[in-house]
């Protein structure tokens, strides 16, 4: 299925380790009380890092391959911001304390990591097999950025999903926050700390069911697709404590991403009549985050 060298593979995850294992310990060292200018950091050090990536990809793979995985990191990178979102309503929904959030987002991003790979192994297969597979991941697109531009509720964000009062009355919860598991009362409880993890990567495979069709939409290609939604997902953590004080003033970021995905879901549809390449994708996708993010932080009075 991949072009891509087994050597390419290993090199890839082993730099990831590599990067996570600076930021962490940059992040020890600089403590909890710096908060922000680690997330500055830590941002600054995946942004250069992916890339960093793109000029491997043009060295080894050409124009069309950087070009490609750029496409695809930019739409990962657009739609991960309604990621950040649902971060900070659950956060709030479990009142997770923010020296502590860190911690979930840690081990909820690892776990993304796993079933994206097993999402794009999944959608490769499907679309290699059966091409009529793509009409229905345009369609899933579709839906999706319709949904995004519906009205809600005023009590739909701030209401508790029913699996999670579900889960809580068939395993009793801790509401302590050092740790994902404790003993009380001579039983194995989990905490809210758990909760929230467990709710992040359910959520996550939601947001995968929109993301990785949109990926599969600018390149077939395993290794491009991987690498450019891995290096997406792997700045979600400092993106959030770097912009979750903005996020409430980004009012028409849900317009943009239903357009990012609506385009994604057009070009999967007429690809096989019209074949719209990377460059032209990347730089749609481009335009329409920067208008959408320019409109939401100009003045109301404007």
């Amino acid at each position: 299925m991949s072009s891509a060298p087994l050597s390419h593979w290993i090199g890839f995850h082993l730099c990831i380790f590599a990067l996570l294992a600076l930021e962490l310990i940059y992040v020890r060292w600089q403590g909890p009380t710096k908060l922000r200018s680690s997330s500055i950091a830590a941002t600054v050090l995946w942004i250069g890092a992916a890339l960093a990536f793109a000029l491997f990809f043009l060295q080894t793979g050409g124009g069309s391959a950087a070009t490609q995985y750029l496409a695809g990191y930019a739409i990962e990178e657009s739609l991960s911001i309604d990621n950040l979102f649902v971060f900070l309503l659950l956060f709030n929904l479990f009142k997770i304390e923010p020296n502590r959030q860190p911690k979930v987002l840690f081990w909820g991003v690892g776990g993304a990591i796993v079933m994206r790979g097993a999402f794009i192994a999944a959608g490769l297969g499907l679309l290699g097999h059966f091409h009529w597979i793509t009409y229905i991941f345009g369609a899933v697109l579709l839906a999706a950025a319709i949904r995004l531009v519906l009205p809600r509720s005023p009590d739909e964000k701030t209401h508790t999903p029913k699996w999670i009062k579900w889960l809580s009355r068939i395993h009793p919860v801790s509401m302590r926050q050092d740790c994902f598991f404790v003993r009380e009362e001579g039983r194995r409880m989990m905490t809210v700390l758990m909760l929230a993890l467990i709710a992040i990567e359910v959520t996550d495979v939601i947001f995968a069911l929109d993301s990785i069709p949109a990926v599969l939409s600018i390149t077939r290609e395993p290794f491009l697709a991987y690498t450019s939604n891995i290096m997406a997902v792997m700045g979600l953590r400092s993106l959030y404590f770097l912009l979750a004080h903005l996020l409430t003033t980004l009012r028409f970021l849900h317009y943009g991403l239903a357009a990012v995905l609506a385009f994604a879901a057009l070009k999967m549809i007429v690809a096989p009549w019209l074949a719209l390449g990377p460059l032209p994708s990347l730089v749609i996708i481009l335009a329409i985050m920067a208008v959408t993010v320019g409109a939401s932080l100009a003045p109301k009075n404007a």
